[in-house]
């Protein structure tokens, strides 16, 4: 056993235990009789670093499977990072253009090598700090969402899913991100409030026709004009009265002449504007929805943008040239699309101003009405999202659905807290397709390849092509072969080029050049998807995929399903319902048994943290300043089901102090002569106060079990905290000085232990020190035994400790209220004590004549003069303090300080009445003055009964 130094030092500590057990394979000891637990890591981005929100999410994981370790399970927690596609990508990108070099430089093939060059050198950042976070993971089976075997996992997931016709290739509308020229998911794009307009345009009437108030146009508005080059109709609702007789005629757009009809549909809101909507079902989420109403197929929609969001030709030809090459918005200083429309729709007399008055009652005319906007931006580029109309692969996600919906009501799966059941069946009942192709070169590369569509003969001299490409989807070069050979027939051969650019180019030389054409007449070219998968279609079987799927083997039958998956509420809908379908359909169950979803970390005002306010806080700052286990301690006591973290640095200072305070305990449990216990059992013990402490810790354990069992967090935190703080440290420690027989060491040694193993899972640094450095332990604590609840409660006991406690802390409440003097020796007496009142007396005089500085003990009357009352059951405890402190100069400061929290309490009160404070006020200022006249309240109830004391 090594002294212990005078102070505590989490850095000095916390590297070393951790190489430690990482090195000594502690993480995932050799278990394999045990009961399986099995918990995965949300993986973290490979270009992540650990925020705080990380923090949060990885210490209620580590706290789980610690306390399982503990309880002798086969305790895995699998980790892992993910590819990230569009991140990684941006960053290896920016790294090129630092050099004056562009993706576009290379071929994909040395692009994706420098990608991995970036990961081997720079891609673990995150997981060293979840190193010093001391995250227990299973890093010996380290998982990256890239590596072959998972690849090869995502790749027969995305065959299976075309095979049993739940994945296809479909002409849809997508969010699409001109930055990073890709589609992007839904819940990737945040919608923004910006300043934008309103323009309102004359549409004229072709063929003569005119409304019933004699108009010939019909007034169209719109946030887009720029996208009228793309116009395909004007929707009225079918019931407005005033363009019924023109539904079905034709308009005539007026930059492009493109002729197209007015169509019913009740997206048009009469009482909105002009009640007529022009429709552009190749750029707008709504519009594309009345495009197919009105009989449009997905292929015949216009499409006006390229990648870039620069304006192309359609496919009729019809827009002028004059606006080919215009970027969408003005940028740089140079006009747009938006602006050259706007010019030449005034010009054409076909703008309608929007008409105000100035501050002397005169008309203004502006070309817009001024309008905010909800604006949709990509996360991550900050780019505006343009509805972009393109050939995509999607999931289709309604069906995979309805087995995780029926899991989550049969209780398969269960969802914690339960109030997100609701969220989460609103989500899976209105799904809609999953796009999982995204255009970039990091990333899994689709398996399928195009080539040409044949004609109606088996025969290849025979086959009749046609310009439209068929994919072939296929785990690998012999899966593919062999499909080609079943389509094209047994006598083609078969060439692989290198992307759909190729593929033309080799076909416009075939098809003019006849010797070529006879060379190549029996070799069909091909091309491979150049489009990768949406990195949440990998993450997606993170359960199953990191156990070796779709090979079979023990360790995936004996960890699948997990047990549990703990992960913030706001990726419910990127990852975990996608777990759960993917979970379901390839392995017949879901993939955990629960559920449960943690709120966000929040600013100390309760306001979401971001770069831009300036408020977001750095963990390993964090740590840096008070250690791993207090941030990690602070984390679990705040995290409450349901409800937002909101950070405070002092609470985590606070667990620092609380982590010195065990430290010092154990140095004074040294300096007695108490060394570790020596059973796993409860020692025998005859002294109340031993007894007391063993019922304890009991108690204890009991409220920690079953506190992790519900997954309250808070409260298995705040069960050992009070413990530890309170009855161990300020009590048993207390009433054991100076009466440390060796019945006692025993028992504190015990208690000690049983302390370390239970605040390991919380605090899994400091205790692991202290394990070592109280006594020569066979075993880490890590793998130590966790407390069995069985000894035998001594309610007795526990109740004469639980009296004296009370007593002593109300004698030191009296005393310091009225301003008795610390080193003043007080007599007591005592009236109507009960017989057992008189035992517990007799025991436990000395420790109260010593905690409560009670110089003798009487029993009957008080002499005459100020004395200080106490009731404690059914005794009176008196404490005369005649000559002690000046009576009344005490009562006469009571009673000011009493009139002044009374004051105070009753403004506080006057102002939370009123109904205008509560509903106008800040919600801050309104929580201020509801804690304030709570602590006013409190104030005023103590001063009153120290009053009361003094009789």
């Amino acid at each position: 056993m090594t002294e212990l130094p005078k102070t505590f030092d989490p850095a000095d500590i916390e590297s070393r235990w951790y190489a430690h057990w990482e090195a000594n394979g502690l993480f995932r000891p050799e278990r394999p009789d045990a009961t399986p637990f099995t918990i995965v890591n949300p993986p973290p981005n490979v270009t992540g670093s650990l925020h705080i929100g990380h923090a949060l999410d990885n210490t209620l994981q580590d706290i789980v499977i610690r306390y399982e370790r503990l309880r002798g399970k086969d305790a895995l927690w699998v980790v892992g990072t993910d590819h990230a596609g569009i991140a990684t990508q941006m960053v290896v990108e920016r790294q090129l253009n630092a050099q004056q070099q562009k993706r576009t430089d290379f071929t994909r093939d040395e692009f994706v090598a420098k990608v991995w060059e970036w990961k081997a050198e720079s891609g673990g950042t995150i997981t060293g700090q979840l190193r010093r976070l001391g995250c227990s993971m299973d890093w010996a089976n380290e998982r990256f969402t890239m590596d072959e075997g998972f690849s090869k996992a995502v790749v027969k997931t995305f065959v299976e899913l075309h095979k049993r016709g739940l994945l296809y290739r479909d002409k849809r509308l997508v969010n699409w991100d001109p930055h990073f020229r890709s589609a992007i998911s839904d819940l990737e794009v945040e919608t923004v409030e910006t300043k934008g307009g309103f323009w309102r345009f004359r549409y004229p009437l072709a063929d003569g026709v005119t409304l019933a108030d004699g108009s010939d146009h019909i007034v169209v508005a719109t946030t887009r004009p720029e996208t009228m080059l793309a116009d395909m109709a004007v929707a009225v609702h079918p019931d407005d009265e005033r363009y019924k007789a023109v539904i079905g005629k034709e308009i005539l757009q007026p930059i492009t002449g493109r002729r197209f009809k007015i169509v019913p549909d009740e997206h048009a809101d009469p009482a909105l504007g002009s009640g007529a909507v022009k429709i552009t079902p190749g750029h707008d989420f709504n519009d594309f929805d009345v495009g197919k109403r009105a009989g449009f197929k997905a292929g015949e929609m216009l499409n006006m943008f390229d990648a870039d969001a620069n304006v192309v030709q359609t496919a009729d030809g019809l827009i002028p040239d004059r606006f080919l090459g215009l970027h969408r918005f003005k940028r740089d200083g140079v006009d747009g699309a938006r602006e050259a429309v706007v010019a030449e729709m005034k010009a054409l007399g076909l703008l309608v101003p929007h008409v105000t008055k100035d501050k002397e009652g005169e008309p203004v005319e502006a070309d817009f009405e001024p309008r905010t906007i909800q604006t949709p931006f990509g996360d991550r580029s900050n780019v505006v999202i343009e509805p972009w109309l393109t050939d995509q692969w999607y999931v289709d996600a309604e069906k995979l659905a309805v087995a995780p919906m029926q899991a989550v009501r049969d209780g398969a799966i269960e969802i914690v807290p339960k109030t997100w059941e609701k969220t989460f069946f609103n989500w899976m009942e209105n799904i809609q397709p999953w796009c999982v192709s995204r255009q970039l070169w990091w990333g899994h590369q689709i398996p399928a390849w195009f080539g040409p569509k044949r004609g109606f003969d088996n025969e290849i001299a025979d086959i009749s092509w046609s310009t439209e490409d068929v994919p072939f989807v296929a785990l690998d070069e012999d899966d593919l072969r062999a499909q080609l050979k079943e389509y094209y027939g047994e006598a083609a051969e078969f060439v692989i080029v290198g992307d759909e650019e190729e593929y033309l180019e080799r076909d416009t030389a075939i098809s003019g050049n006849q010797k070529l054409a006879d060379e190549n007449a029996n070799r069909i070219a091909l091309y491979r998807d150049p489009d990768v998968l949406d990195t949440w279609f990998s993450s997606a079987l993170w359960p199953f995929g990191t156990l070796g799927w779709p090979e079979q083997s023990d360790k995936l039958s004996r960890h699948y399903p997990n047990d549990l998956l703990i992960s913030g509420f706001d990726i419910l809908f990127f990852w975990d319902a996608r777990m759960a379908m993917q979970g379901m359909e390839f392995m017949g169950e879901a993939p955990w048994k629960k559920l449960y979803l943690h709120g966000l970390v929040r600013a100390a005002d309760g306001q979401k943290m971001s770069k831009s306010k300036g408020n977001v806080v750095d963990p390993l700052g964090l740590i840096d300043r008070f250690g791993a286990d207090a941030l990690r301690f602070f984390m679990a006591a705040m995290e409450s089901q349901g409800r937002d973290v909101k950070m405070d640095e002092k609470r985590v200072e606070g667990y620092r102090n609380f982590a010195t305070k065990l430290w010092n305990a154990a140095r004074f449990l040294q300096s007695n002569g108490v060394t570790a216990s020596t059973s796993h059992e409860a020692p025998a013990a005859a002294l109340p106060v031993n007894r007391w402490i063993i019922a304890e810790t009991v108690a204890t354990v009991q409220a920690i079990d079953t506190a992790l069992a519900e997954l309250r967090f808070d409260a298995a935190a705040n069960a050992i905290y009070h413990f530890v703080w309170d009855q161990f440290c300020d009590w048993y420690i207390e009433l054991t000085k100076g009466a440390m027989d060796d019945e006692t060491r025993a028992v504190a040694g015990w208690a000690f232990d049983q302390i370390l193993v239970m605040l390991h899972p919380f605090m899994p640094f400091i205790t692991e020190e202290l394990w070592h450095l109280t006594g020569n332990r066979a075993n880490a604590l890590i793998v130590a035994q966790w407390p069995q609840a069985l000894a035998a409660v001594d309610t007795d006991a526990q109740a004469e400790i639980d009296w004296l406690i009370r007593l002593v802390s109300a004698i030191r409440t009296a005393r310091t209220e009225l301003n008795v003097p610390p080193g003043a020796k007080l007599p007591m007496v005592v009236r109507d004590a009960a017989e057992e009142t008189h035992r517990r007396l007799d025991r436990q005089g000395v420790a109260l004549a010593r905690l409560g500085r009670v110089e003798s003990l009487t029993f009957g009357e008080p002499p005459a003069g100020g004395a200080a009352q106490i009731v404690v059951d059914e005794a009176t405890f008196i404490l005369p303090l005649a000559g002690v402190i000046d009576i009344a100069a005490e009562k006469t400061r009571l009673a000011k300080a009493l009139a002044a929290a009374e004051k105070e309490r009753d403004g506080l009160g006057g102002r939370l009445s009123n109904a205008s404070f509560v509903e106008k006020a800040k919600p801050e200022a309104v929580a201020k003055a509801r804690e304030d006249h709570a602590e006013k309240t409190a104030e005023a109830e103590r001063l009153k009964a120290a009053l009361e004391r003094l009789g």
